[in-house]
């Protein structure tokens, strides 16, 4: 007999159990996990019929998880935590194996900016680390964006389903935690470099301010080497200071300051993120490279920055939020393609994934530039091959129809 499919059931070593639980239950599972990788070389995962591969990791602390098949991504539900758009949806698809090199133990990403030099070393604090730029090659290395956006497309947090009523930042912070603990970034573990930033409740507070106080301690001068680490949060304020910024970030007292040069590269590299659309209607979610001032306080040395939705959908634009706010009003399950550090992918803006095949949404909010002319006349072309089905919005106009064909006979509402 075989098991019934559905999302987020999982067959191990003979044994049908519900992802959740695996995850839950980490130490209690490794023999189960143990027994499969040894046996049959893989998991399954039910949510098709017949059931797809699982790739089964153990990290080098001993820690088992899963992860989706190479290639096989497309092939799960839409609803499944294993679900991936296929080649061509991803600034991925820019990298080298050398970027992001996937294996028994976990994922190792090799960061463009360094986390660790000689003491001696000097560096200049005014201005953000270059990010890596290989024309007309994969790229070698990730840049702070691209972990940002690895971050976002690994928990599948740019996507969107109608089951969804809400995204708090706790939903995030337990996704994002669960991915640090199975990935290293410049040989050491993410989960020891990253400080990720917890959802605020009083009887938390104590335990998260050890816990960022052992962060701040762990950077510095450790012997002869200066130590630098990750830190990810949303940004609620930008205050002036005497010398630049201080960032101030939801679920955290502590501010990030940041000289007025670094701030000001930063707000033209990621002008969205930091417009007042954003600070209005969406969110702002940013990764810093943060070091430990003479005085103790966590001063910025780089940063990229990513406008979301209040729901912490990326977009590339204030338009592209309120494109993806009326997608999920209207119970749409979509997914937001992520460019990483490539700046000239063409990518869609979203993908439909409640369509078989799947349907393309773009919104067009620039007039007048031959260059984005020409991508969107690519774009158009390249979705005319396909035969696909394209919802266009120019966002002079009134937002175009929306709603699922199923749903739209059923009238306004539906």
């Amino acid at each position: 007999m075989h098991p019934t499919p559905g999302p987020g059931r999982i067959q191990l070593a003979g044994r049908t159990v519900h992802l959740a639980w695996l995850r839950e239950h980490t130490s209690k599972t490794a023999p189960l996990f143990a027994r499969a990788r040894a046996e049959d070389g893989h998991a399954r995962c039910l949510c098709r019929s017949p059931a797809l591969r699982l790739v089964i990791r153990c990290t080098r602390a001993g820690r088992y998880h899963l992860a989706g098949w190479p290639g096989e991504g497309e092939q799960h539900a839409s609803t499944c935590p294993f679900y991936k758009l296929g080649p061509g949806h991803s600034g991925r698809d820019s990298y080298s194996t050398q970027a992001i090199r996937e294996a028994d133990d976990g994922v190792s990403i090799r960061l463009a900016t360094p986390l660790t030099r000689p003491w001696d070393c000097p560096v200049n604090r005014d201005t953000a680390a270059d990010e890596p730029h290989d024309e007309g090659h994969a790229r070698r290395t990730v840049g702070l964006l691209g972990l940002l956006h690895w971050l976002w497309e690994e928990t599948q947090l740019n996507t969107w389903h109608p089951s969804f009523r809400h995204r708090t930042w706790h939903q995030c912070h337990a996704l994002l935690y669960r991915r640090l603990r199975e990935t290293s970034v410049n040989g050491q573990g993410l989960e020891s470099v990253l400080y990720l930033v917890p959802p605020f409740t009083p009887q938390a507070a104590a335990a998260n301010t050890a816990a960022l106080e052992a962060f701040r301690a762990r950077l510095g001068r450790h012997g002869s080497t200066e130590r630098r680490g990750l830190l990810l949060g949303q940004i609620k304020e930008v205050a002036p200071t005497p010398y630049g910024v201080a960032y101030r970030l939801a679920h955290q007292r502590t501010p990030i300051y940041a000289r007025a040069a670094l701030h000001a590269r930063a707000a033209r590299s990621f002008r969205h993120a930091f417009s007042r659309a954003a600070a209005e209607h969406g969110a702002r979610v940013a990764l810093f490279v943060v070091e430990r001032s003479p005085g103790g306080h966590l001063v910025a040395a780089d940063l990229a920055a990513m406008l979301t939705t209040r729901t912490y959908i990326p977009a590339d634009s204030s338009h592209e939020v309120v494109m993806a706010d009326a997608l999920a009003a209207r119970r749409r399950a979509f997914t937001k393609p992520v460019r990483y550090d490539s700046a000239d992918a063409v990518l869609p803006d979203f993908v439909l994934t409640d369509l078989h095949p799947a349907a393309y949404v773009e919104v067009y909010g620039i007039h007048g530039r031959e260059s984005y002319d020409q991508r969107k006349a690519a774009k158009r072309e390249f979705y005319q091959r396909q035969g696909a089905w394209l919802i266009e919005w120019d966002v002079a106009q009134p937002l175009p129809p929306l709603a699922h064909p199923d749903r739209s006979r059923c009238g306004p509402g539906a």
